[in-house]
């Protein structure tokens, strides 16, 4: 069985606080080119890893390669699903090829006209958590006002364009001028602020969402949590995708303003996307459609190599990233 090398992207240390890119290292070793005796296992060859928030929590075990969801070429398969050739998307590791032992979230690619980066984002796990969280859990109505926070990321970016779609109001918030000017002029947001900019977020998006919100699609938590709850109408809904400011902390940040869950009639509810894949074609049936007819855009920001996968990672949580994080290992 032929080997070859192997670069994979370790986690030198338990992590405390933020990352940083010392947290991690490239280290070089083998690989044989098949399953060998594993049953229901598939050996893909990475092609893209993608950049997420959510993998902080992942990043538990020293000594181990990064986790998260790639786009890869199955190189071999004992998998009856799966065949050496064939286009794939899903959990994975940060390393040039990876053994996957009964893959529990690895979906073969049908529409291999897309760019295949788009699977690490538009067309993966991000498009598809944009789908789910603001159309089975914020249940929209045409007309509704929606706002959207870190808007210009993976997930955010989409949000707002399906909101828009669907005939609502839309407005979000980033964290530089750069982003806000993208949101408006490239995504079709209604408007969008700068969050860093507002002594006051209360105030801010009262400011900017003065008839108050129908649909809040959460991605940061903390402050901006505390900030939006005020501002929601009656009946509204929080869709809780995620909480960036929480990420990197060793004690999570309390929320001040529960109880407009009580005096409005809020519903606030998180989710997993995992728990959802089953209707990932119906996602893919209602989103290429609006790509090929240009009434989606999407903002990639690749990072090339997997030796400058940790400065993309850690990047995340600075706010450096200016569209979908994308580490690029092979363009093949």
């Amino acid at each position: 069985m032929v080997e070859v090398q192997n670069k994979r992207v370790i986690l030198k240390h338990q992590l405390s606080g933020f990352m940083k890119e010392t947290d991690f290292e490239i280290m070089v070793g083998s690989v044989k080119l098949g399953v060998g005796d594993a049953s229901n296992a598939v050996l893909v060859k990475n092609l893209y890893l993608s950049c997420d928030p959510y993998q902080r929590s992942l990043l538990t075990t020293p000594g181990s390669p990064v986790p998260g969801f790639g786009v890869g070429k199955v190189v071999s398969s004992s998998h009856p699903g799966f065949e050496p050739g064939d286009l794939v998307w899903g959990m994975t590791s940060w390393e040039e090829y990876s053994l996957i032992i009964e893959p529990k979230i690895l979906l073969k690619i049908e529409h291999a006209d897309m760019p295949l980066s788009f699977y690490t984002g538009l067309l993966g796990m991000p498009g598809f958590t944009a789908y789910i969280g603001f159309f089975k859990k914020g249940a929209p109505k045409k007309g509704e006002t929606v706002y959207v926070s870190a808007a210009s990321g993976a997930v955010g970016q989409l949000v707002g364009q399906f909101a828009k779609l669907h005939g609502c109001y839309v407005v979000g918030s980033a964290g530089s001028k750069e982003k806000v000017d993208i949101l408006k002029e490239k995504f079709g947001f209604d408007d969008a602020f700068n969050y860093k900019e507002e002594p006051d977020l209360e105030a801010a998006i009262k400011r900017y969402l003065p008839d108050g919100i129908d649909i809040y699609f959460e991605n940061v938590g903390g402050k901006m949590l505390d900030a939006v709850l005020p501002n929601m109408k009656t009946g509204g809904r929080i869709v809780v995708c995620g909480m960036i400011s929480q990420y990197n902390l060793s004690g999570h940040e309390g929320v001040q303003n529960l109880i407009y869950l009580i005096r409005t009639s809020i519903r606030m509810e998180g989710f997993r996307v995992m728990d959802h894949y089953h209707l990932h074609p119906k996602f893919l049936d209602m989103v290429i459609p609006h790509i090929k007819e240009g009434r989606i855009n999407y903002l990639e920001d690749f990072a090339e190599g997997l030796e400058n996968g940790p400065a993309a990672l850690v990047g995340l949580f600075h706010g450096r990233n200016v569209g979908k994080q994308v580490v690029v290992i092979s363009r093949e």
